[in-house]
């Protein structure tokens, strides 16, 4: 009886990913949003992190400047061939057009999540942190 009141009562933080009629859990407490920009057609990297009830982007990294470069971001000095740049900025939520040419993708400590795999081309997908019931976790979708 203890347990499954555990199971229905607690709350966990988690990422979620919903793509309207589908949503999708992370444990996570950091991922990085990878894609390939538009028109550099170069692979960008945003790192986030769970801050409480919101999204931080913590970093951004690309190769080249172009449209929809931060332009107040902190240059991080790197030999990568990226230019690094420290963000720091709160997001309560994101909404991101997903699409196969971007190859839009997730990324964490041991896993790659396609998320273009998971929609069709050029739907959105909003991600925000989210407090879930433990049950509905474990019996959810989870990435």
């Amino acid at each position: 009886m203890i347990v499954l009141l555990f199971f229905l009562l607690w709350r966990i933080p988690v990422v979620q990913f919903d793509f309207g009629e589908e949503r999708y859990y992370l444990r996570e407490t950091s991922f990085t949003l990878q894609w390939i920009h538009s028109v550099e057609k170069e692979e960008w990297l945003e790192f986030y992190e769970r801050d409480g009830d919101n999204l931080l982007l913590t970093e951004t990294k690309f190769k080249t400047y172009g449209a929809g470069v931060p332009s107040d971001g902190e240059i991080i000095s790197s030999k990568d061939g990226y230019v690094h740049m420290k963000i720091g900025r709160l997001f309560n939520e994101m909404n991101l057009t997903i699409s196969q040419n971007a190859q839009t993708t997730i990324l964490t400590a041991d896993k790659e999540i396609p998320l273009y795999e998971y929609t069709d081309d050029y739907e959105l997908v909003t991600i925000k942190i989210e407090m879930i019931h433990l049950w509905d976790y474990v019996r959810g979708n989870t990435l």
